[in-house]
């Protein structure tokens, strides 16, 4: 599957809609838990996919909305019961959301058409900005509304292989770090931005403004957009290094080999915020999709 992320423009009409559905989705999502939690209390079961299915029907969501979230729940529970089984005593019980915590709208199967607008249940046709075309057939949709208010639609899609003669480019080994972003095999050295610690100071800043606003106050509200903002431009300036640079290099070579990413283990070692920075994980999933596209 292929991810197409494009910004959308609703009117305020429509945004209004849309938020109102996101705190519909919210309820929906406590209130299956909570029913959930309270069958397992009472019977030491938890109720079956029919009684979860006909829960979401009154919920004033489009019905496959309604029916993701469901499923959401559901799996859930599943894997805590797992996870639970196996003898992993951390395991968590799924939580209930705040609507901070509740960002989208799923549409797994229908509801939606792409022409020159997003036309979507129940809120009709929204302005969208495709900046490229979608390659492959849209599988899911799901509306996001990001920390500093903007949605987007993105598309999950699946391609159809594409088998390309050889090109003739030499072939390249990659190896990660965090003083530098990336070492070629054949002695290409990728710097490391370090984008979030060229703006930690202003980051840190913000983060002490809001600290003092009051909880609940207009300010505070205002205090943290803010801060989502600013947290989006880095996220933006390192999205778009790491999309120019994966592009040089798909184009630059035949087949490209990664090194295994030891990501977890050197978080643990407290090198977390520094690979976060670095985009390891982002690098390696764009150089993977791009890589493909291009038959490396």
């Amino acid at each position: 599957m292929k991810m197409y992320r494009f910004r959308l423009y609703p009117s305020k009409r429509q945004e209004k809609q849309m938020n109102t559905h996101l705190w519909r989705a919210k309820n929906l999502w406590n209130d299956l838990l909570e029913h959930s939690k309270n069958i397992y209390g009472n019977f030491d079961k938890f109720p079956t996919k029919s009684t979860l299915a006909a829960m979401t029907k009154d919920s004033g969501l489009y019905s496959q909305v309604a029916q993701d979230i469901g499923f959401r729940v559901e799996k859930g529970i599943w894997r805590y019961v797992k996870l639970r089984k196996a003898g992993d005593k951390k395991a968590g019980f799924p939580r209930f959301k705040s609507i901070d915590r509740i960002k989208s709208l799923s549409y797994p199967q229908a509801g939606f058409s792409l022409g020159r607008k997003l036309k979507v249940t129940p809120f009709g046709e929204i302005a969208i900005v495709q900046h490229r075309q979608i390659q492959g057939t849209v599988k899911t949709l799901s509306l996001k509304k990001d920390s500093s208010g903007k949605w987007f639609a993105c598309f999950a899609v699946e391609e159809t292989p594409i088998i390309r003669a050889p090109n003739g480019k030499p072939q390249v080994g990659i190896d990660f770090g965090l003083k530098t972003l990336a070492t070629l095999s054949d002695g290409t050295i990728i710097k490391n931005p370090r984008h979030l610690k060229k703006h930690a100071e202003n980051l840190a800043w913000l983060q002490r403004c809001l600290s003092k606003k009051k909880k609940g106050s207009k300010n505070r509200g205002k205090a943290k957009r803010e801060v989502a903002i600013a947290y989006e431009k880095v996220a933006n300036s390192r999205a778009d290094f790491l999309h120019k640079t994966t592009t040089t290099l798909v184009n630059s070579y035949s087949l490209i080999a990664l090194e295994k990413l030891a990501s977890q283990e050197m978080a643990e070692q407290n090198f977390g915020r520094s690979i976060n920075d670095a985009g390891w994980g982002m690098f390696a999933n764009m150089l993977a999709y791009k890589a493909e596209s291009a038959g490396c």
